[in-house]
């Protein structure tokens, strides 16, 4: 059915234990933030509505709840960045070594060690930011390219499954761009660019397993995902039941972000691990195929600026209208 091994996952997750508890601070401390940050803002429309009467109360509450939110959520959208760099790729930086049978150097730390690793191959947070969102687009137009082909064949109503289809490959692809980075952070290339343009050459030419595996990944971690919104339900609503004032809908939304930090903390690395472990597999002895280099570059201008990026810009004659 799969080609990964979730007991051999499972067992290098626990080898880079020092990054599981780390990403459990950060996520938990980021569904904390929203939480008390939502509070405080709950509290000010309170206060405010106190000048009024008790339906007057009520909506000043709701909207600084949402304001609460908002801002919060403004922060957290500036600071993704600094996340994927200090959290994401150090744990990626240190899965890849392991996956290799390399052992972790002795006298520092594991979050330390990852620290260099990927400063070496991504001086600034920024530059790895930026490699990212260009292999999420690329992504993205393979997934088109495939949902196109399916959606395209001569079968009764293939085009309302096509909109099933096209969501369900959204949330299985939502783990290959890490698995796109480690590639690049394995071939210790001094040109991470160029490394990630192999990495997704290789990923086009191979996506019928990739794809296959990622949409079982895609199963089983958004099912745990459900379970866990359900167990968190009854204490996200005594968390909104402390607050001042009511808002109906405040025990769905902090289960929801309780939910994600489990899923960002433990779930994901769980099924990029067994992503890392198919696409290592089936790119073994595989050298980039030049037709599907030219298919991505007619297809995707994100790949288009990634070979920019890895070659230097063509000159304009050269280019492709």
């Amino acid at each position: 059915m799969w080609d990964f091994s979730l007991g051999a996952a499972l067992g290098l997750m626990g080898r880079t234990l020092p990054f599981v508890l780390l990403r459990l601070v950060v996520y938990f401390a980021i569904a904390l933030g929203y939480v008390l940050v939502t509070g405080v803002g709950a509290g000010v429309g309170w206060g405010i509505g106190s000048f009024g009467d008790a339906d007057f109360r009520a909506t000043t509450t709701a909207w600084g709840s949402f304001a609460g939110l908002g801002i919060f959520g403004a922060l957290m959208y500036w600071a993704r960045e600094y996340i994927l760099y200090i959290v994401k790729a150090g744990h990626i930086a240190v899965l890849v070594e392991l996956l290799d049978g390399k052992p972790m150097p002795q006298g520092r730390s594991q979050i330390a060690h990852a620290g260099t690793v990927v400063r070496e191959r991504f001086p600034q947070a920024s530059v790895l930011f930026a490699l990212d969102q260009l292999i999420k687009g690329v992504i993205r137009a393979i997934t088109g390219l495939v949902r196109g082909l399916l959606t395209a064949l001569p079968v009764p109503g293939v085009q309302q499954l096509g909109v099933v289809l096209s969501a369900f490959l959204r949330v299985a692809v939502g783990f290959i761009d890490e698995v796109i980075l480690a590639h690049a952070i394995r071939t210790r290339s001094d040109n991470a660019w160029m490394s990630a343009r192999e990495a997704l050459v290789l990923y086009g030419q191979n996506y019928k397993p990739m794809l296959k595996n990622a949409g079982w990944l895609a199963l089983f971690v958004y099912g745990l995902s459900f379970v866990v919104f359900l167990l968190m339900l009854a204490p996200a609503a005594l968390v909104v039941y402390l607050m001042p004032g009511a808002w109906a809908a405040g025990g769905v939304v902090f289960a929801l972000l309780f939910a994600w930090s489990v899923k960002a903390a433990l779930l994901e690395p769980l099924a990029i691990t067994c992503m890392m472990q198919v696409y290592f597999k089936v790119i073994e002895g595989q050298t980039p195929d030049p037709e599907w280099d030219a298919k991505l570059e007619q297809m995707s201008g994100k790949f288009r600026k990634l070979k920019d990026r890895a070659f230097g810009p063509a000159p304009a004659k050269s280019r492709r209208a």
